[in-house]
């Protein structure tokens, strides 16, 4: 059986390790402990549990067929006469859009903006995130 450590759930669920630590202690997340006797989390309880996470929706957001928001930072934007490439850091992650300059005008997206990259794929390529 898989099992991580609470570094490696903070960091898999894009929190700190104090909010793991939080849930725990809260009961909201199963633990146990290690030969060493430090914490460990069953990879199916964290899988469990992240999938909690991706039912709550931030607050005022639409509801949506695309399951998957990565809420972020705008960092760059490249515009020219008709598209524009916008670039949005969500945690560890940089997303990067393609789309016309005139949505970009029209969401009065800016560098330092808050935005919601909405991601609907047809096609998602998974790569094993472990050297197990």
């Amino acid at each position: 059986m898989t099992t991580y450590r609470i570094g490696e759930a903070a960091e898999l669920l894009g929190v700190s390790v104090d909010t793991v630590r939080r849930w725990v202690d809260a009961g909201r997340l199963a633990a146990g402990r290690d030969e060493h006797g430090h914490r460990s989390i069953a990879g199916a309880d964290l899988a469990a549990f992240a999938r909690t996470l991706a039912d709550e929706p931030d607050p005022g957001t639409r509801r949506s067929s695309a399951r998957n928001r990565l809420r972020g930072i705008v960092t760059a934007i490249s515009r020219d006469a008709v598209m524009a490439q916008v670039d949005i850091q969500a945690g560890p992650f940089r997303v990067v859009s393609l789309m016309s300059r005139e949505a970009v005008d029209e969401l009065g997206l800016e560098v330092g903006s808050a935005a919601t990259a909405v991601i609907k794929s047809t096609t998602v390529v998974v790569e094993r995130g472990d050297d197990r």
